[in-house]
């Protein structure tokens, strides 16, 4: 009796060697393994979309290193995509690379993936996309994937079916829990699947096991509500009786174990295939996509996954003592994190962790027992260490590769290879990267950056640069993730090329945009992503937009952008003659319609306008330093540009028409340009805040000029006259009055610093009479006497020479001897220079 034969009469009902598996199982690896050796079947077919037969050798070579997944999507639709994901501990990688490495066919048998794209296209059923990546039919036998075919890709669902089925569709394996009298399906799962090792025992025992119980569950549940999974065993029944035709009864097949007693069935070949008959279709493209341990986990979304992918290729791959070398494993990530853990600590965390499984009636430590573990003796009961520990470990954050001999659409091929050119190979761990515009690479990896974003391909998220705010330095947040492959795919219309795509979609989205500042943030983008060909449309879009748009917040709103796109084109060498023109074109219909938009605004309207103001009062700053519009070639700034804004500002600060919040924001820009003189500036406050005014519009002026984080605090801690006729005003506001002004003030000034109000309140304390007798004292508030403090200068100094390296002991002051008089008397120098600056 051949091996086939023999493990086939093993099998109940003989024929092929059906082998049902629980995807992503070290177990069900492992099983699948000694299996295939034992029986040697001469063609091996795998749960999977047919289209991926041609890629199968692929998986034998050097480059081809798991997780990855099978990518399928519409030619037509990119977006309509399906994974089915491929780790190294997964029984159909086992199985391929045993066919590979025997030289034996291989096949997938699943429902084609032009049918599966297909499905749900009419609108009837929600479509298989993005969201829901590879996630198994519910009726496979578990949206956990214990038992089912997360390798099938995600599919709606009917009518909800009664509520027993709903269970089984949920998890199978939770029913052979409960029946076994556990309340956990993983921990029942590790105790009979995972904690078994094959030895010299009968290699097909397990599949012959899991055939019975799914069988009996089957008889119970049916397909669970999901008639999808007929149609899918159908297909797969005919390519069971196309291999047997060709190779006999020496056949085996890897499958989830839910679908075992459905292809086990003696079902005619007619009536297959009037299941299959008429199926929708679309056509597809496949092929091979790096993909991540946090994908395959459900945390991530991957609802087909497994909660603890790291743990699971661990056991997969030890040789021996498993929980051993997975607290070697614990003890050097906590070590890289510089935490004490010593080898004791292993040995303790090992022997605890076997007393827990002894206790809890385990044949041997699994994840839980291990974990209690780790929390217990590495990590002192704290779950901080741990969460480091599962995210690093149990989880963990590897990223497969594929070769590349695997196909690619064009500009996934193009993105690779500026991807080696700039030395910038994604990762699945989440790093920040500092690129210095200066430097040839980190230009090269921000345009790239930037052209990738705009084609909605988000590797990487800008973010604050922590050491500069130089318009030199950027930093990126980068993380990779597998549907990033998808968005390539679906860019891949725009262009072969990043460069093409993106300019092409730049354009597109420009004649598309519906506001103006959506025009202006794509001009910023398009410098960024240094695309000179598709400028010239997004100009010429922008140009038109703004002749167009009378509304002034609209104006507002784009101008800054613009004025930041001017800044990033000097950086990066870009010219920038035509955006200069256009925003000095922008200020000055900013200028002649801001004043009568801020007459008549209500309370919200006008804290809106205020942020305009704001952003406008940066933006001409920096184009007033930017040469004359329609002059490029130009050297010195446009001199009148400030002067015409500091007029409005003027003219909307003595407007009684204006709300309070918008005169008391003019009065205080012009106070910080120097064009208004601190008198003129407390005789506005003294007349604002004068009895005939309501509280209200008088606490809107104070919002409005000391509010929020400008600096308003420091300016009433140095100005006391500002601060005098602040608390005079408000200790003069009417009872019934107060309630209503108390909200506004309690906003402004909470936004100050803690130093800042607690310094206020100290001078408030004081009261006006008491604070120029308490500095004339020289008891003012530490840091605010009219004078240096020389006691507290001397503190300091030698903090600060240690710093500078003006000694090597630090002394603030050295003692004066005949031998070092002349050295003294520049320390003596230095000092005193020092007390200045401190």
């Amino acid at each position: 009796m051949t091996g086939v034969e023999g493990g086939a009469g093993r099998v109940a009902g003989g024929g092929p060697l059906l082998l049902g598996v629980r995807h992503h199982g070290p177990g069900s690896a492992r099983a699948v393994r000694a299996a295939l050796e034992a029986a040697r079947p001469r063609i091996v077919l795998i749960e999977g979309p047919p289209e991926a037969d041609s890629l199968i050798p692929l998986a034998a070579e050097e480059d081809m290193r798991p997780p990855v997944a099978l990518l399928a999507h519409a030619v037509d639709e990119p977006g309509r995509s399906a994974f089915w994901p491929l780790a190294e501990f997964s029984p159909e990688w086992v199985a391929i690379r045993w066919a590979l490495r025997h030289e034996v066919p291989a096949r997938f048998i699943d429902l084609p993936a032009t049918h599966t794209l297909a499905w749900g296209r009419d609108g009837r059923d929600e479509p298989v996309g993005e969201e829901t990546d590879g996630t198994p039919d519910a009726g496979s036998g578990g949206a956990d994937g214990h038992a089912s075919a997360p390798l099938s890709p995600s599919a709606p669902s009917p009518a909800p079916p009664p509520a027993s089925e709903a269970d089984v569709r949920v998890d199978p394996l939770a029913v052979l829990a409960d029946a076994a009298g556990y309340d956990d399906p993983e921990r029942w799962w590790e105790d009979v699947v995972e904690h078994r090792g094959t030895g010299e025992r009968d290699a097909f025992a397990p599949f012959v096991v899991l055939e019975e119980a799914m069988g009996a569950l089957r008889e119970v549940y049916g397909t669970g509500g999901h008639e999808r999974d007929l149609v899918r065993e159908a297909y797969m029944r005919l390519q069971v009786r196309a291999a047997q035709r060709e190779f006999g009864d020496a056949v085996a097949v890897v499958c989830g174990a839910w679908h075992v007693p459905a292809l086990r069935e003696k079902t005619t070949v007619a009536a297959d295939r009037a299941l299959v008959k008429g199926l929708p279709k679309v056509k597809a493209d496949m092929t091979w996509v790096p993909w991540t341990n946090r994908r395959l986990a459900r945390v991530s979304g991957y609802g087909a996954g497994i909660d603890s992918p790291g743990w699971y290729g661990h056991l997969f791959s030890a040789p021996d003592r498993p929980v051993e070398r997975w607290m070697t494993k614990v003890a050097g990530l906590l070590r890289d994190e510089d935490r004490i853990v010593s080898s004791a600590h292993v040995i303790e965390a090992v022997r605890l962790a076997e007393t827990l499984a002894v206790m809890r009636g385990r044949p041997l430590p699994g994840l839980g027992e291990t974990t209690d573990a780790v929390r217990a003796v590495m990590c002192e009961g704290s779950d901080v260490p741990l969460a480091l520990v599962h995210d690093r470990l149990v989880v963990g954050d590897v990223l497969g590769e594929v070769p590349q001999a695997a196909p690619a659409v064009p500009l996934q091929r193009d993105l690779d290879r500026i991807q080696r050119r700039l030395r910038l190979r994604p990762e699945a761990l989440e790093r920040e990267l500092e690129l210095d515009l200066r430097k040839e690479t980190d230009a090269g990896r921000s345009t790239l950056l930037h052209r990738l974003r705009l084609l909605g391909v988000a590797w990487g998220e800008a973010v604050a640069s922590r050491g500069s705010t130089g318009t030199f330095r950027e930093t990126w947040r980068l993380r990779w993730e597998p549907e990033l492959s998808v968005r390539i795919a679906e860019a891949g219309v725009w262009g072969t090329t990043v460069l093409g795509a993106a300019t092409a979609k730049a354009e597109a989205d420009a004649v598309s945009a519906q506001g103006l500042a959506e025009v202006t943030a794509l001009a910023e983008r398009c410098l960024l992503a240094e695309l000179p060909d598709a400028l010239p449309v997004v100009m010429r879009v922008l140009a038109d937009r703004a002749a167009l748009d009378a509304d002034v917040g609209h104006l507002a709103q784009a101008l800054p952008a613009l004025v930041r796109s001017l800044r990033y084109g000097d950086v990066r060498g870009t010219d920038t003659g035509a955006l200069a023109e256009v925003a000095a074109g922008l200020a000055e219909r900013i200028f002649v319609g801001l004043p009568p938009a801020c007459v008549g605004l209500d309370a919200d309207a006008a804290e809106e306008m205020r942020r305009h103001v704001d952003a406008v009062q940066g933006a001409v700053a920096l184009l007033a330093e930017a040469p004359p519009a329609g002059d490029p070639a130009a050297d010195r700034p446009d001199p009148d540009l400030r002067g015409r804004w500091h007029s409005v500002l003027r003219l909307l600060s003595v407007r009684d028409t204006v709300s309070g919040i918008l005169r008391g924001r003019a009065v205080r820009l012009l106070l910080d340009e120097g064009e208004l003189a601190q008198d003129e500036a407390a005789r506005l406050m003294g007349l604002v805040l004068s009895p005939g005014t309501p509280p209200a519009e008088g606490a809107a002026w104070i919002e409005g000029f000391v509010g929020g984080g400008s600096g308003g605090g420091m300016l009433l801690v140095h100005d006391e006259r500002l601060l005098g006729l602040v608390d005079a005003w408000l200790t003069g506001v009417p009872a019934e009055a107060f309630t209503d002004v108390l909200p506004l003030l309690r906003r402004t000034f909470s936004a100050y610093e803690p130093g800042v109000r607690r310094t206020l309140g100290e001078l408030v304390r004081r009261g006006p009479g008491e604070r120029a007798s308490a500095t004339a004292a020289g008891s003012a508030p530490p840091g605010f006497a009219p004078d240096l403090d020389m006691e507290r200068a001397d503190a300091v100094v030698p903090v600060v020479r240690l710093l500078l390296g003006l000694d090597g002991g630090g002394r603030g002051h050295v003692e004066n001897t005949d031998d070092d008089t002349d050295d003294d008397t520049d320390d003596d120098r230095d000092d005193k220079n020092l007390a200045g600056v401190a």
